[in-house]
């Protein structure tokens, strides 16, 4: 069966998604262009709006997770603005679950920081960050 989902974070910034993953231990893959999953829709699940059946598994670069049997597959949005991250949660899936979070909001969440330090930076600030023992990230933004 497959469940594949698309993040609800648009990716805008592909240095800032690569930053992330390092951040969170995790591969990117430029151009590779299909990520791994159950390999075929059986309509048991609502494919993510925007793409068709024939659209999944298919992808512009792929992030991979040491040990997991899928893979987040990087797709530049049809609109030509940014990537969405697709990926497949079911059975050899759950080990992306396990890594970042329902919805990939660890993923997410590490790639909004990334992208905000990089935005900071180019305009001329510098950035220092916490994170408090539950997860939650602070990001503290100053003038040089």
């Amino acid at each position: 069966m497959s469940h594949v989902e698309k993040c609800s974070v648009q990716i805008t910034d592909l240095t800032a998604l690569k930053a992330a993953c390092k951040r969170m231990g995790v591969e990117f893959v430029e151009n590779t262009h299909t990520y791994k999953w159950w390999g075929r829709s059986v309509g048991d699940y609502p494919i993510p709006a925007g793409f068709t059946a024939q659209d999944l598994g298919k992808c512009d670069h792929v992030i991979r997770v040491p040990n997991v049997g899928y893979e987040v597959g990087v797709v530049k949005n049809k609109t030509g603005k940014g990537y969405s991250l697709l990926y497949d949660f079911y059975g050899q899936g759950q080990g992306l679950l396990q890594k970042f979070g329902k919805g990939l909001t660890r993923l997410a969440d590490a790639y909004s920081v990334e992208a905000l330090k990089a935005k900071a930076l180019a305009q001329g600030y510098l950035t220092t960050e916490t994170t408090a023992e539950n997860g939650e990230i602070t990001l503290n933004v100053t003038g040089y």
